[in-house]
């Protein structure tokens, strides 16, 4: 892929709207000596309605699903994947598990995971600084795809700091692209090399590669693969697990909802939302969600982790027209709350 990748100014570009359509959401052993799995709470839905009411969401005609086809979903726990399906629009391709994609700012997640199991699980002020974006890093444009990490960093504007922003929330790609060449010593790779050396610490099942090396959105990677990252976070197997939604900031200095941000300057939240932003992931807390973890990238790749951190889930399309990411993030709300009540939306 050559072409430079939008701004991450231009990221969940468009996510006005999304605040209404979501809404908040011990047996004795057995003869062997297990202890035997207990059954859910009186009410619950079973895995059977479950499936049938998030399916049924995925493919409405009526809903926020409805504009994003076609597009792939699924739905797992720290085990195993529980539902998925590919929801298709007339002759358009298909989108599966397998299919590549450019994630966009789903990449932010992968990196800050990265940093955190780099740093065994004690990241530095400063590391905390620039993946909650307040270093001042803020005049990022794009890299090219055959940049060195340090040399996207030093282009154009990437690399000019602004002592006003030092400090404040402002949503922006330069923060990881510094971090990662005057912090992580990462300067020297190119996409490839950079690939390899993410993997180093997320595990080479997590497939992924980079259509340039930008740390903040360059990632290209499958729904199957990323979720695989997903499921590690449930399981504990990455040090990012016990960090979610930890160092959370907030973002939105417009916010409708109380309190506004005072010490945010810019967000690509609308007045309607009032999330904070965690390490590389955004944290879906206001009064109108329901606290679970996310990372939307503007193409359209929307993963996410319950507050529970029980669940997981994606959709995943490729759309570079505007505000793909936030369309894609109301979609699969609908389908997690269906998932969750047992009831389509």
């Amino acid at each position: 892929m050559t072409t430079p990748l939008p701004s991450s100014r231009a990221r969940l570009l468009a996510l006005a709207g999304l605040a209404a359509l979501v809404q908040a959401c011990g047996g004795g052993g057995g003869g062997d000596g297990s202890t035997p799995t207990p059954p859910p709470p009186a009410g619950s839905p079973t895995d059977a309605q479950r499936i049938a009411a998030a399916t049924s969401t995925a493919a409405s005609t009526t809903n926020a699903c409805s504009s994003i086809k076609p597009f792939y979903w699924e739905i797992g726990d720290k085990t195993a994947l529980k539902a998925s399906a590919s929801v298709q629009a007339g002759a358009t391709p298909i989108v599966t598990a397998s299919s590549s994609m450019n994630i966009a700012s789903a990449s932010k997640w992968l990196y800050a995971s990265y940093v955190v199991q780099k740093r065994n699980g004690t990241l530095t002020a400063a590391d905390v600084k620039y993946l909650t974006f307040k270093s001042g890093y803020t005049n990022f444009s794009t890299c090219l795809q055959g940049q060195t990490v340090g040399g996207c960093a030093a282009y154009q504007s990437n690399g000019v700091h602004d002592t006003v922003t030092d400090g404040k929330f402002f949503y922006d790609g330069g923060h990881m692209q510094n971090h990662a060449s005057l912090v992580m010593n990462l300067g020297p790779y190119v996409t490839g090399t950079l690939a390899a050396e993410i993997q180093t610490q997320l595990g080479t099942d997590v497939g992924l590669s980079y259509s340039q090396p930008q740390l903040a959105g360059g990632a290209v990677s499958t729904p199957q693969d990323y979720a695989v990252f997903l499921r590690k976070l449930l399981n504990g197997q990455l040090r990012m697990a016990s960090l979610l939604g930890t160092n959370a900031v907030c973002t939105n200095p417009s916010a409708t909802a109380t309190p506004a941000c005072t010490t945010a300057l810019s967000s690509p939240l609308p007045a309607t939302l009032n999330w904070h932003y965690s390490l590389g992931h955004w944290v879906e807390d206001d009064a109108a969600s329901d606290g679970s973890f996310s990372s939307a990238g503007a193409f359209g790749f929307y993963p996410w982790i319950n507050k529970d951190k029980t669940l997981y889930g994606i959709v995943a399309r490729l759309d570079p027209q505007a505000g793909s990411g936030a369309d894609s993030a109301a979609c699969g709300i609908l389908v997690r709350k269906a998932w969750v009540s047992g009831t389509a939306q």
